[in-house]
């Protein structure tokens, strides 16, 4: 299942977002003028109550009160949701203005729990709801007051709510259009607004489509790039360039592999085939025979490096890792050597001291390809240095040979894969069966033991050198 377009996605969380907000503000907005109606309403039914219970208390009795009924409806007369009633002993009605349109007969709510003493000050709190005819809303209170000759008579003030309610019906419902409509707008103007920032990306996506196999030396174009985008062109460039390199370096990989692989198997048919020509005696087939397997030899300990080189690209590739005494490992490596030292007319001799912690097989590995490396070069009477150098990060292992310098440039270059020197090296190693993989091996070891290896060359010969970390 396709994924939801990110322009999509981003208008969608804008218009979610903004439904949110309005949502919130329109429900304050209606709670807050519902509570302003109410109060200002409230207001209006108290002050009429106050005055017309004042009128009252200015009376003699119930006869004053019907004479001079319109004094005392003045004040809802110009109201028509305003309604009035004054009643005497027995709920007898004395005045009535509008009270059976706004009221009808449920008086109840005022006039028995929720009505005043005419002694007691009229305030909001007083004011009651209920449900008038039809069950329309009302709200109003009732209060006592104590004419003249000592009676006491009850004066309701109420308001029908239903204009009101009605005013606030519409207004939500406004809110809920315009809500809606203002949501559908946040919508359509983020969705244009993220397709239009996203442009840079669907830019990115066509000259990242543009990156082939035969292309990789194609760059993404960062100049006027915002600085998202750029982030993540100079990342795909970066990423091409290591493909790049990785293709160059496989490309030549394999065309040395090739070319190194050639020469034996060269040499095993051109021998066999001279073999063949004639006739030979057993002796004769006997040194074919050696020569050929010399020549597989040279070609089992190539594909054993090569074999050994695409298994330490993995960090499992390591499984014993242990500490363990430097020199006493430098030792016997030299033993080791003392044969072909003795051979070639070298002297070896281990110097220095320091413990490190490493897979002591990969280490020997490692050393014995730099000492057969020095011994491979160094003239008859030389003496080649193994050398252990504590420092405060590291332990330096170093192999130092007397022997032509290297151009400084070639340094770096020769712990690559099939990479010699000089033509010289290039025949000696071929001879040797290495195959210019022993110092690419070397680096690949100590790359998984989190260290580094580096080469010095100068007048007085050269010196490799083996960092490993010290934990």
């Amino acid at each position: 299942m396709a994924a939801r377009p990110l322009s999509t996605t981003l208008a969608i969380s804008f218009a979610a977002t903004t439904l949110v907000v309005f949502a919130l503000v329109g429900t304050t907005l209606y709670v807050t003028l519902g509570r302003e109606i109410r109060q200002q309403d409230d207001l209006d039914i108290v002050l009429n109550a106050r005055h017309t219970r004042r009128l009252a208390e200015e009376l003699r009795n119930s006869d004053d009160l019907r004479e001079h009924a319109l004094r005392l409806t003045s004040q809802v007369l110009g109201n028509p949701s305003f309604a009035m009633e004054i009643l005497g002993q027995g709920g007898v009605k004395l005045i009535e203005h509008n009270s059976n349109r706004v009221m009808g007969t449920s008086l109840a709510p005022v006039t028995t729990a929720s009505r005043l003493d005419a002694s007691q000050r009229i305030t909001e709190a007083d004011v009651s709801e209920w449900r008038g005819p039809k069950g329309l809303p009302v709200r109003g209170l009732a209060t006592d007051a104590r004419l003249g000759d000592g009676s006491r008579v009850t004066v309701v003030i109420a308001r029908d709510m239903t204009d009101r309610w009605r005013v606030l019906d519409h207004y939500r419902e406004r809110l809920y259009g315009y809500g809606l409509a203002g949501v559908l707008l946040a919508f359509l103007i983020s969705w244009l607004l993220a397709r239009a920032a996203l442009q840079p990306l669907r830019d990115l996506d066509s000259q990242v489509g543009a990156v082939t196999i035969d292309k990789l030396d194609t760059r993404i174009e960062i100049e006027g790039a915002s600085s998202e985008v750029e982030i993540v062109a100079r990342s795909l460039n970066s990423m091409i360039r290591r493909l790049h390199d990785g293709f160059e370096r496989i490309s030549q990989y394999t065309a040395d592999l090739a070319h190194d692989m050639r020469t034996p198997l060269g040499n095993l048919r051109g021998a066999t085939e001279v073999a063949l020509a004639r006739p030979r005696s057993v002796p004769e087939y006997e040194a074919l025979l050696e020569s050929n397997l010399e020549e597989c030899a040279r070609l089992s300990k190539m594909i054993e490096n090569v074999i050994f080189l695409s298994r330490a690209e993995h960090p499992q590739f390591m499984t014993a890792m242990e500490e363990f005494d430097v020199v006493i490992a430098l030792t016997q490596i030299a033993d080791y050597f003392e044969g072909l030292s003795e051979e070639a007319g070298v002297n070896l001799r281990v110097t220095g001291e320091g413990r490190v912690r490493a897979d002591k097989e990969l280490f020997r590995r490692a050393v014995s390809n730099l000492l057969a490396n020095a011994l491979r070069y160094t003239p008859p009477g030389g003496e080649i240095t193994l050398r252990a150098e504590p420092t405060a990060t590291a332990v330096a292992i170093s192999v130092h040979n007397p022997g032509p310098q290297i151009d400084a440039a070639l340094l770096e270059r020769i712990f690559d894969r099939f990479y010699r020197a000089d033509a010289s090296r290039h025949i000696t190693a071929q001879a040797s069966g290495s195959a210019g993989l022993g110092l690419a091996i070397v680096r690949t070891i100590m790359t998984l033991h989190g260290g580094t290896a580096h080469a010095e060359s100068d007048a007085t010969g050269t010196r490799f050198v083996l960092s490993f970390p010290r934990h």
